[in-house]
């Protein structure tokens, strides 16, 4: 998936919801949130990208342990662990992650993909190889129409209209 992907959580993720929140770019959860793995409570294991995800954010003990237990965290436990990006009141909720969207809607779409492309090479790439990929992809976005707005947008100091 190109676009970013933000995870927006009201309420209880658990199982299946937990890993999607993990997988999403941006999760934001509002302050009443919960997260709990739940898988082991009914004899399964993990599925939903939970086992690639989980350590890569909170590392292999801790994920362990979350897995292990099925212990249930706050949105400020989760926050704290890197699992969400922002907790908000839960009145601010819809606002706040409206607010995200246009932002990220704003952006140019090509650069947003192609960033969130090297993220996910960098896990496997060596950091030569990492930079010979951002070389490449820096290339390709000086060639589109969204760059050139950016630099007239910059010269002329007013905010770009990327399309």
């Amino acid at each position: 998936m190109p676009k970013p992907v933000i995870a927006a959580v009201n309420g209880v993720a658990a199982g299946g919801g937990f890993s999607l929140a993990l997988a999403c770019d941006l999760t934001i959860a509002c302050e009443s949130a919960r997260f709990v793995t739940a898988y082991s409570h009914i004899a399964l294991t993990p599925d939903l990208s939970c086992t690639y995800f989980l350590p890569r954010l909170v590392g292999n003990k801790k994920g362990l342990e979350m897995l292990y237990t099925n212990a249930s965290i706050t949105s400020k436990e989760a926050l704290e662990l890197g699992i969400v990006n922002q907790v908000v009141p839960d009145k601010e909720f819809q606002k706040t992650v409206q607010d995200v969207v246009a932002q990220l809607t704003e952006r140019p779409a090509f650069a947003l993909a192609n960033t969130k492309k090297l993220f996910r090479l960098s896990w496997s790439a060596e950091l030569e190889s990492q930079m010979e990929n951002e070389t490449e992809m820096i290339g390709q976005a000086g060639l589109t129409p969204d760059f050139a707005e950016g630099i007239t947008a910059f010269i002329e100091k007013r905010k770009p209209r990327f399309k």
